[in-house]
């Protein structure tokens, strides 16, 4: 029986592979398209045909490796009117949560370089992107809830927006900083910001921190009787 040879996957998907890896163990200011275009096994200029720099290959790998917080606004089926509105906002927030947790280490080494900032933040702003995007897409996806009378008229629904991803951000930043990813208290569902010993309150998975965030942030903006 003749052997099976794998085939090579596409030069792009290996830039992205190799990319996702060395933005994890050296960090965005290290990871060269020289380093990224050796680990992938391909040229540098091989990889300027994919990409028009390093920033490009970043967002690419925002977008294409990790969780995404999209579609916002909401999409099937959170904008069902088969679901409640907890339902919806607990689907964003679960989605939130895994996202920042997911890119918390790659978009942290960004601010060990200001130049490298700097380049980034215009890189992104011809892109059309930015962190600044779900942040409006979710008060954008609150004022079609507003509209549609589940939220109440005098809501503040930037400020609702902010609270719901902003807890989100904190909890990816606080597992990361405290290396809780192995580190568990009171019990298998919680894991603790500050270590075995910390100081910190436990902090639920993601899943159960999704659903009480999206239950406070109700408390402030749902109409009465909103489902």
């Amino acid at each position: 029986m003749a052997e099976q040879r794998s085939t090579p996957a596409p030069t792009r998907e290996r830039i992205l592979d190799a990319a996702d890896r060395l933005l994890r163990t050296i960090g965005l200011a290290r990871a060269t398209t020289k380093e990224i275009a050796r680990a992938a096994g391909c040229s540098e200029a091989a990889l300027y045909k994919h990409f028009r720099g390093k920033e490009e290959i970043f967002v690419a790998v925002l977008h294409e490796r990790l969780p995404g917080i999209g579609p916002l606004p909401a999409g099937p089926p959170e904008a069902s009117a088969d679901h409640t509105l907890e339902q919806c906002l607990t689907g964003i927030a679960h989605r939130a949560a895994l996202f920042y947790e997911a890119t918390m280490p790659i978009g942290a080494s960004l601010f060990a370089e200001p130049g490298l900032l700097r380049r980034h933040r215009e890189a992104l702003r011809e892109l059309d992107a930015g962190p600044h995007k779900p942040l409006l897409a979710v008060a954008d996806h609150l004022r079609a809830e507003q509209r549609r009378g589940r939220v109440r008229a005098d809501a503040d629904c930037d400020a609702a927006a902010a609270l719901l991803l902003g807890a989100c951000f904190q909890r990816a930043f606080l597992l990361h900083f405290n290396g809780a990813d192995d580190l568990h208290s009171g019990g298998p569902d919680d894991v603790h910001p500050g270590g075995a010993h910390g100081t910190g309150p436990a902090l639920p998975e993601a899943e159960g921190f999704a659903a009480a965030l999206a239950r406070t942030v109700l408390g402030g903006i749902a109409a009465e009787a909103a489902g």
